[in-house]
């Protein structure tokens, strides 16, 4: 039996599924071999950690789909009538990624399947321009939508909801997880846009897939789905589920079609990886799921609640997306001497990794805590990481919180230069110091947020947000005051550090 042979009787999938998640890695690890460490996921389904790991059967429909070639407008078509087979929804299609499907969705929405259209897009003159969101809906993903040149009407009551359904409306998105807090019920909101020969998509990108369909049941002509997360299948892919006419429209604007979306390109081994992961998820026993997910949050509790001041709770789902119970570690910040960050960071950086997220603050009773997450755990992974998590609360580092010499002063308006990767960017600085507290404003080009932060000695930490459309941008400094100068870095989050320096105007 060849290579080949073992993937197509799902021999090599069934082997490997019963070998322990680090038996596996450490017979093939591509990433050490470019000094690229792996990490034990505590935290969930994040794309900056690479989501989920494909199921066996995903990996083996990947393989097999690579060795043959295909018409993409065929593939996509019969994979659309399984699709709608497997899920009750009217037609599907497969992505790349949630993101994709909702751009390509709105692109659908605005120009349907007219090639004079698609080719004009985004630029939107004589066609419909405004996407309905309500303000619990706006989310750091609508960028997806808003690429496509529309604006995002934002309306907060409903009142305003209503008053927001105008003939310029081309659809109306919303975030599923959010829409309990919405002030105008999904039934009414799906009944107020047909009334208007508006569209309805949702955004369910972490959710688990439901069938018959928890969205289009109640009227929604599409939802969105990540194929990374939950569904455990290829990291790059997504489905969207619905209307076959507005979803057949949607893959027209995708590729391999010179449209808008082509950049946003899905192969056919996503393609078939996409389904494989769907028709597995009919057939996954989700009760015994949730038992493996407890039996390992309990290998947690039991290392960890020997360590004095140490103190757990279990907390369940509050939403539908990452639907999983949880375990809360909580610890006397005085006798560990680390932050629930501080100590993340201390994880991160050890071996093996792993990776528990944990919060910088300290509670009334003297607390910090870090939070762990079962859902992307892999067989194993918990007796791994509880005992990391056992010895770093034993026997923590201890780090330097001297104060560098110097008592600063940081009242004033600061003239401040940062400079990034590439570019560089003039902002602002209004400061207020009262004892070790900062207050103030921080400008940038277009957008402002509140400052806050402290000074130790010479050294000086705040930070600002600046809201924009769905998102924030963070800006984290930490430098040093030499008189009426700083200088120092600034944590942009995601997109990294940036280094910055500043000079005092005035006092």
């Amino acid at each position: 039996m060849n290579r080949r042979d073992m993937f197509r009787a799902g021999i090599v999938g069934g082997l490997l599924s019963h070998l322990p998640a680090r038996a596996v890695a450490a017979t093939a690890n591509p990433y050490e071999r470019i000094g690229v460490k792996p990490i034990i996921n505590c935290k969930g389904t994040f794309t900056i950690v690479s989501g989920s790991q494909t199921l066996p059967e995903v990996k083996a429909a990947m393989d097999e789909a690579s060795r043959h070639y295909v018409h993409l407008d065929e593939l996509m078509d019969g994979v659309s009538r399984r699709l709608a087979e497997l899920t009750k929804a009217e037609w599907g299609i497969v992505t790349a990624g949630c993101a994709a499907a909702l751009t390509h969705a709105t692109a659908a929405c605005i120009a349907g399947a007219d090639p004079e259209r698609m080719q004009r897009l985004p630029y939107l003159d004589g066609m419909k321009d405004e996407v309905v969101m309500p303000r619990q809906s706006r989310n750091v993903y609508d960028h997806a939508i808003r690429m496509l040149g529309v604006k995002i009407v934002t309306p907060t009551s409903r009142e305003e909801f209503l008053n927001s359904l105008r003939p310029s409306t081309v659809m109306l998105s919303l975030l599923g997880e959010t829409i309990p807090r919405h002030p105008v019920t999904l039934e009414e909101m799906v009944a107020e846009a047909h009334k208007r020969n508006i569209p309805v998509i949702v955004d369910a990108a972490a959710e688990r897939l439901t069938v018959p369909n928890v969205y289009l049941t109640k009227g929604v002509d599409m939802v969105a789905y990540s194929g990374g997360k939950c569904l455990r299948g290829p990291q790059c892919a997504g489905i969207l589920l619905g209307r076959k006419d507005i979803l057949q429209a949607a893959w027209l604007n995708s590729a391999p079609h010179h449209a808008f979306g082509r950049s946003l390109k899905v192969g056919k081994e996503e393609i078939m990886g996409m389904l494989a992961a769907v028709e597995a998820w009919m057939k996954r026993d989700h009760d015994k799921e949730w038992k493996e997910w407890e039996s390992w949050l309990s290998t947690f509790d039991e290392k960890v609640r020997a360590v004095p001041t140490v103190r757990t709770e279990r907390l369940m789902p509050r939403g539908p997306s990452n639907y999983a119970p949880q375990l809360r570690v909580h610890y006397s910040f005085a006798k560990i001497g680390l932050t629930g960050q501080e100590l993340s960071d201390a994880l991160l950086a050890g071996e093996p990794r792993v990776l528990i997220p944990g919060t910088s603050e300290v509670n009334e009773k003297g607390e910090t805590s870090l939070t762990i997450m079962p859902y992307m755990m892999m067989p194993g992974d918990d007796r791994i990481a509880a005992r990391r998590l056992h010895e770093v609360l034993t026997n923590p580092p201890r780090l330097d919180r001297s104060a560098p010499a110097g008592d600063a002063q940081l009242t004033g308006q600061w003239d401040v230069e940062i400079d990034f990767v590439r570019g560089s960017t003039q902002h602002k600085l209004f400061l207020e110091q009262k004892g070790g507290k900062i207050a103030g404003n921080h400008r940038g080009e277009t957008l402002e947020g509140d400052v806050r932060g402290e000074v130790t000695g010479s050294r000086a930490r705040f930070g600002s947000r600046h809201r924009y459309e769905g998102t924030n941008i963070g800006y984290g400094f930490d430098g040093i005051v030499h008189g009426n100068t700083m200088s120092g870095t600034v944590d942009l989050g995601e997109y990294g550090q940036a280094k910055f320096t500043a000079r005092r105007r005035w006092a």
